[in-house]
């Protein structure tokens, strides 16, 4: 097979989901092995925590996350298709940073810095959860690992995943975030997904669909929003907005259904 062909046909490979997501299994990151790695890195991200004193467990910041978190999750295992029971796991950790962010298997990580710098109300932060969840619920770590696969035997680089804004944390944290949390943005379709995906969840769990726009709105006006960890991989525009519209009826439906 030539270059040129060759090329295209992981280009092709690339562009889908399912191919993604077999390209990993072939390189070892098969379901299972990938939550289990990302356990154990959650595990370091929260006893680092732990030792420098910025894991989060009893500020009203932090009750008020989890709660959401605890709200949400069995509506997020009423909806894996994985083929893997999730252990769903919350870290907070006290940081300026505005970022959240999600690893296989259901470990969530939030930065109280999301909540307190935007104030963001109950519904906004469950757009957040929702958000992650879905990432976690589609396996788009798996998807991105296979793309980078694909991409590094295309054209031939080294290793590039994206890494957040520590906001002064340690290693841990970043690593888990780069490397096995849902942060590249090779797709914008994944994030489209994911907001889509976000809203049925948190719709599902009783809190207002609408609060998702409301949310990205205060995530556009942020003061150097460009360069902000969360907007880097998860960008808010005025198409993303009008997108989570567009599908705000379905998602209010189930939620007026509740009521």
């Amino acid at each position: 097979m030539n270059n040129k062909l060759l090329l295209s046909v992981l280009t092709a490979s690339v562009i889908s989901f399912s191919g993604c997501a077999t390209i990993a299994d072939m390189a070892g990151a098969d379901s299972a092995t990938l939550n289990m790695s990302a356990t154990q890195g959650f595990n370091k991200t929260v006893q680092e925590a732990q030792s420098q004193k910025t894991l989060d467990t009893s500020s009203s910041t932090y009750k008020r996350i989890n709660n959401i978190f605890k709200r949400m999750s069995p509506y997020a295992d009423t909806m894996n298709q994985t083929g893997q029971k999730f252990d769903w796991k919350l870290a907070v950790l006290k940081s300026d940073t505005v970022n959240a962010y999600v690893a296989p298997g259901g470990k969530v990580v939030f930065y109280t810095g999301i909540v307190n710098k935007l104030n963001l109300t109950d519904d906004e932060i469950a757009a957040v959860m929702g958000h992650e969840m879905t990432h976690a619920l589609e396996e788009h770590s798996k998807q991105k690992m296979g793309a980078q696969v694909l991409t590094n035997l295309a054209v031939g680089v080294g290793k590039s995943y994206v890494g957040s804004a520590g906001g002064g944390l340690g290693g841990a944290a970043l690593d888990l975030g780069s490397q096995v949390g849902v942060g590249l943005p090779y797709s914008r379709n994944l994030e489209s997904r994911a907001d889509q995906g976000g809203l049925m969840l948190m719709a599902k769990a009783g809190y207002n669909p609408s609060a998702a726009v409301t949310l990205w709105e205060k995530m556009a006006k942020l003061p150097g929003a460009k360069g902000s960890a969360l907007l880097s991989t998860h960008p808010s525009d005025g198409a993303r907005i009008e997108a989570m519209r567009k599908n705000l009826p379905a998602a209010m439906q189930v939620y007026n259904a509740r009521r």
